[in-house]
């Protein structure tokens, strides 16, 4: 049989390596709009997020959402949404993205608390869906399909 990397590639997926923090979260680098940062990969986050305080530094144009934020404690928090945004994770692209922002504060605080270093955001279940991700965790990789 095939290995999972071998058959993947055959179908034009991209092979992209996690990093297992101190939390038990998978981390990832990912580029928004040519900016590169680190997000936390989050298969139960519906939506793709950054936080507020990273609007300029990801080129980002922002609207006012009708969108509330839940997660990691914190609940009914405010958010704007910024549309058109390009994501590239390794040699995986997607234009005309969708990002919620939101205050990733609480959610620093909980990785620094465990001596995790800050991320920048989190890679949801909406980029997840649309690359048709596959995860190993055992090899601690992701897979995204290319067109």
């Amino acid at each position: 049989m095939k290995s999972l990397k071998k058959f993947l590639s055959s179908k034009s997926y991209v092979r992209i390596p996690l990093v297992l923090t101190e939390t038990n979260h998978f981390e990832i680098v990912a580029k928004i709009n040519g900016v590169s940062g680190r997000f936390i990969l989050d298969t139960g986050a519906s939506n793709t997020c950054v936080g507020m305080d990273k609007i300029d530094f990801f080129k980002m144009i922002s609207e006012v959402s009708d969108i509330k934020a839940a997660g990691a404690g914190a609940t009914e928090m405010e958010t704007l949404v910024s549309s058109k945004n390009k994501i590239r994770i390794g040699d995986w692209k997607k234009g005309k993205q969708k990002i919620v922002l939101f205050d990733l504060i609480h959610v620093n605080e909980a990785l620094t608390s465990h001596n995790s270093l800050p991320v920048d955001g989190i890679i949801g279940g909406d980029v997840l869906k649309k690359g048709k991700a596959v995860i190993d965790y055992d090899k601690k990789c992701l897979f995204l399909k290319n067109k």
